[in-house]
């Protein structure tokens, strides 16, 4: 009686082949697909737009003194070292610079949550019983990553499906561990102990943690980067994550929930008006609805620009005008000093 199901069992082995190409199309498919709504589905798919990230970029300000200053990671510091080098040779260490710097302002993707897996594969009653408890299999061809790595359950009541999120991160993990990943999430995740470090303002290493424990596309993902977002935002230290690899999802996610009063009068009051212009660009490409979209950046006219905003689509108008009077105030005298 035994024999029978044994062989079953070890037949089921041979769908890992058959089904790796529909779960290479599925996984794929869940990088557009959303368990949001449509309209924030839609906005989020187009972080990868090229003008949107050219404006991201520019508001992400690289300084290469803050990008390479020296941080706490527990590792050991390379000793400086001199050279003498003629003016071509230190041209060519700037571009080496820089291009360090662009990869480490590589940005996190934002992607819209992905949806929950519930897919049966097949229902095999004769097999229902046979083991205590589910058996897990688990294509491990090298090459292969992650997002479409086939991972399928066999239950105890027989039937077999695809392995849940939380099942395919432990597998995952188990046969293939990303450095620096746990298997359980650090309790610091927890939305107290994380509200605490926010009040610390230790942003930067919130999000550089969450980076290496979830997905991008990860529900708790996130909900940390969001909660830290809107920390960052209500206690308007934007400075913090400026010349970072955050700064620009931290735009994004300010212009797809329409709130940019705050980093607009922080922008005003540290002289930053070209920040502001972009951002407002930033906010009439993701929003072409809004009612300030029809008044055009002239060079030369950045104020008016503002201004069209301020007046139609700001939720703080009084705190943004009083801004931008306290602006146009100091540069007068500014340049009434200069005279």
């Amino acid at each position: 009686m035994m024999k029978t199901p044994l062989i079953t069992v070890f037949k089921q082995i041979g769908i890992l082949s058959r089904l790796n190409q529909l779960s290479i199309t599925g996984n794929r498919r869940r990088l557009s697909d959303s368990g949001a709504g449509g309209v924030d589905h839609d906005i989020k798919s187009r972080f990868y737009e090229p003008e949107i990230l050219t404006l991201l970029k520019k508001l992400t300000r690289p300084d290469l003194q803050k990008i390479f200053r020296k941080r706490k990671l527990g590792l050991r510091l390379e000793p400086p070292e001199y050279k003498f080098m003629t003016t071509e040779q230190l041209e060519q260490e700037r571009k080496k610079a820089d291009a360090r710097a662009a990869e480490k302002l590589q940005m996190p993707p934002v992607l819209p949550p992905r949806k929950e897996i519930d897919e049966v594969i097949s229902e095999d009653p004769n097999l229902a019983g046979f083991e205590r408890s589910n058996i897990v299999f688990t294509d491990i061809t090298f090459g292969k990553s992650d997002v479409n790595r086939l991972i399928v359950i066999r239950e105890t009541n027989g039937r077999l499906r695809k392995a849940n999120w939380d099942e395919r991160f432990r597998m995952n993990q188990v046969y293939f561990p990303a450095e620096g990943r746990k298997m359980n999430p650090p309790s610091l995740f927890k939305q107290e102990n994380m509200l605490r470090l926010c009040e610390e303002q230790r942003y930067e290493f919130l999000l550089d943690l969450a980076c290496i424990q979830f997905e991008p596309d990860d529900p708790e993902y996130l909900r940390i980067t969001e909660t830290v977002y809107d920390s960052i935002d209500e206690a308007q230290a934007y400075e913090l994550l400026r010349s970072t690899r955050h700064y620009g999802p931290l735009m994004f996610h300010l212009v797809t929930n329409r709130s940019i009063d705050n980093v607009l009068v922080e922008n005003l009051q540290t002289d930053r008006l070209e920040d502001a212009v972009w951002a407002i660009s930033l906010y009439h490409l993701l929003h072409p609805e809004s009612k300030s979209k029809s008044t055009e950046l002239i060079p030369g006219e950045e104020l008016q620009f503002i201004k069209s905003y301020i007046e139609t689509d700001s939720k703080k108008r009084g705190l943004l005008e009083m801004s931008l009077q306290t602006y146009l105030n100091t540069r007068e005298v500014q340049v009434q000093r200069q005279q």
